[in-house]
């Protein structure tokens, strides 16, 4: 099993409180991970804030007062939301533009990897191997905070991030832009080195413990597994992300 890391209190300088002051923040601009909301709150400015976040793909978590006040001892007036360090991107935006310059698209997606310092990792790998974009769901995924940005050697505030309300609909517009979905899975008997992956393709990962979800397997296009000599039942995510985006750069030739 792959090993859950304690998490931090992330600092109040990447939080905002405040219903008016959460409005004003994405009025500016200002991209936010997640939302914290008190279960009650039901007042004129709280549907003002629902109709701005139409559209948006901001995760907004209904939450007891309790929860609220063990994050701050500020006057929260019932809302925390979390800035996030980076400006997500849609993967339908990024796509049309790898094409148009010529280059042979590599995307990773992400289905519900939840370890913040795992995201980190495979982000700066996938920097440093020049992956086009990383895909994540909206919710479900590792929060995109400090501690990410920091795992990363900060290749998060260099790669597009691509936050997807639904990452089955991603990948199958993916699918439908002539990318090939290669999804790394114990439930397959195939060896990773078999499949070509010189044309556009997408690495498809699992979460640490469950894997990819049956649903999303199921549009892949390629199953793939990488072999365990050893004892230990499977690779860290990190590391088998790894291992996959550079066989894509070692049958590519770069």
């Amino acid at each position: 099993m792959i090993p859950h890391y304690q998490k931090k209190a992330r600092p109040e300088k990447d939080m905002i409180f405040g219903i008016r002051a959460v409005i004003e923040a994405i009025q500016a601009g200002k991209d936010i991970d997640k939302i914290l909301l008190r279960r009650d709150m039901s007042s004129e400015l709280a549907r003002e804030l629902f109709t701005i976040l139409e559209g948006m793909n901001v995760p907004v978590q209904k939450v007891p007062l309790e929860k609220l006040n063990r994050i701050t001892m500020k006057n929260h007036q019932g809302l925390i939301a979390f800035i996030s360090p980076v400006t997500y991107q849609h993967i339908e935006d990024i796509i049309p533009g790898i094409y148009e310059e010529g280059r042979v698209p590599l995307i990773v997606v992400l289905d519900n990897v939840t370890d913040v310092r795992n995201f980190g990792a495979i982000a700066r790998t996938c920097e440093c191997a020049g992956v086009d974009a990383i895909v994540v769901p909206m919710k479900g995924g590792a929060a995109l905070n400090a501690d990410a940005v920091k795992t990363s050697a900060g290749a998060l505030l260099k790669i597009p991030v691509c936050r997807e309300e639904n990452i089955g609909n991603a990948m199958k517009f993916l699918a439908s832009s002539g990318i090939k979905l290669v999804a790394a899975t114990e439930k397959t008997d195939q060896n990773y080195t078999q499949v070509d992956m010189k044309d556009p393709v997408a690495i498809v990962m699992g979460s640490e413990d469950e894997g990819i979800s049956p649903d999303h397997l199921r549009i892949c296009n390629e199953l793939v597994s990488i072999p365990v000599i050893g004892t230990i039942e499977s690779l860290n995510v990190s590391v088998a992300a790894g291992v996959l985006i550079y066989e894509v750069i070692r049958q590519r030739g770069v």
